[in-house]
């Protein structure tokens, strides 16, 4: 099973320093964290089981940093549809221009 959580660990030293912990405590877990994104993402795999994101949430707590489980979003063309049409920020064809002739 896979978890993926969001954080505010910023730096790679911090970053490492949480894998060590994991990956000493929990050696069935593979965990890895994305950075770049802006979520700084925390994904964590149990090669027998479910993770225990309470443990990996408290974890992050006790180092000071925070953490939360990052819901699945299915996102579908539909719903990139839907979000475009409905936005006031669409691209809304200009009036056209009076003609000054009539």
């Amino acid at each position: 099973m896979i978890e993926v959580f969001k954080t505010n660990v910023q730096t790679r030293r911090d970053a490492s320093l949480i894998l060590e912990q994991i990956h000493k405590i929990q050696p069935g877990y593979d965990a890895n964290f994305d950075l770049d994104d802006c979520d700084k993402i925390l994904r964590v795999e149990c090669v027998y089981g479910p993770v225990d994101a309470r443990w990996i949430i408290q974890l992050l707590l006790e180092s000071g940093f925070t953490a939360a489980i990052l819901e699945d979003v299915i996102y579908t063309v539909s719903n990139a549809i839907t979000e475009t049409l409905s936005s006031p920020f669409r691209y809304k064809q200009p009036p056209e221009p009076a003609n000054p002739l009539v």
